[in-house]
């Protein structure tokens, strides 16, 4: 039975952590990151992934750093048949990937050479991009620049956040490995170097990026709102006061408005100008302190203060 250390932490990796284990792969061990503080109330909560390995029985590595650490030598001295990871979060040492006997494979959730790093579909749809898909590659010392296994994508629509982008395209990433698998353990899977020429870069989202900019066109506003939601939320002072901006709809009209003025409001609307002179329609905020709500309650109660025209949005020199 072919023998796997597996490494990942979001829930984007447990539909391939449980498709391993449902394939009868020997899921010998599983890394994850460490347990970390979430919500308002910093409650210690353990990675998806860790969830999953504990419910298969499988022993779980937390290294805060992994490099030097006793867990890495621990997962060395396995000398598994393979390495999987997807979306772990932190390098692994050469010494490591070259540790296992047959390979150490990536499921990288984009189409390579495209968007390397650790946020890829969160810039796919940020770039309002029409495809995402997986690729399955070698492991390397540089970041996701293993030759590449093998390539499958999925349509990207407006509809789609970055969560539903995950969702859908978690289980694209199981199946296409597991169809992969065999033929890299056989030895007969073809490598295909990526083409540097075309290679961009995915870093993961500072919290400068969740600042939305409304000097850009109403679709890459909402572009950005998908790309952040929902985990993080993008944010602009609204009436000097913070708030967050779940959703909103770009619109097929135009303005004479600076970005960030009162296109109009009314009961059950709040229209924004943003950059070239285009529109977009509020639909849920998240005012500080407050909880997420539509842009009727909002019109009920703070939206009634602006007026047409006014410099709602704080726009940065």
């Amino acid at each position: 039975m072919t023998s796997i250390i597996f490494m990942g932490t979001p829930q984007f990796a447990v539909p391939v952590l449980d498709g391993l284990v449902a394939a009868g792969y020997d899921v010998q061990l599983v890394i994850t990151q460490p347990d970390r503080p979430v919500g308002r109330k910093q409650v210690l909560q353990q990675s998806p992934v860790k969830q999953a390995a504990l419910k298969h029985g499988i022993k779980v590595l937390q290294p805060e750093k992994l490099s030097g650490s006793p867990e890495l030598a621990e997962a060395i001295d396995l000398h598994a048949d393979l390495i999987v990871t997807a979306a772990y979060g932190q390098f692994l040492p050469t010494k490591f990937l070259k540790s296992v006997k047959v390979a150490a494979v990536n499921v990288h959730g984009s189409l390579l050479p495209k968007y390397r790093g650790g946020a890829p579909i969160q810039y796919a749809v940020k770039n309002l991009d029409s495809e995402i898909g997986v690729t399955i590659i070698e492991m390397v010392k540089a970041m996701d620049a293993g030759g590449m296994y093998a390539q499958r994508s999925i349509p990207l629509t407006r509809a789609d956040d970055t969560g539903s982008a995950f969702k859908r395209l978690s289980p694209v990433g199981r199946d296409l490995l597991l169809d992969t698998l065999p033929d890299i353990i056989a030895g007969t899977a073809k490598k295909t170097p990526q083409e540097e020429a075309k290679v961009t870069f995915s870093p993961t989202i500072s919290k400068e990026q969740e600042h939305l900019d409304f000097t850009l066109p109403a679709t890459k506003v909402d572009g950005w709102i998908r790309a952040l939601r929902p985990d993080v939320g993008g944010w602009v002072k609204l009436g000097g006061q913070r708030c967050k901006i779940w959703a909103a709809t770009p619109l097929d009209e135009h303005t004479e408005l600076a970005p960030g003025q009162l296109v109009r409001s009314g009961k059950h609307e709040f229209v924004l100008s943003a950059g070239d002179g285009t529109v977009l329609a509020i639909d849920e905020l998240q005012p500080a302190g407050k909880s997420k709500q539509d842009v009727t309650a909002y019109m009920n109660g703070q939206g009634r203060k602006f007026t047409t025209g006014m410099q709602v949005v704080e726009i940065e020199e």
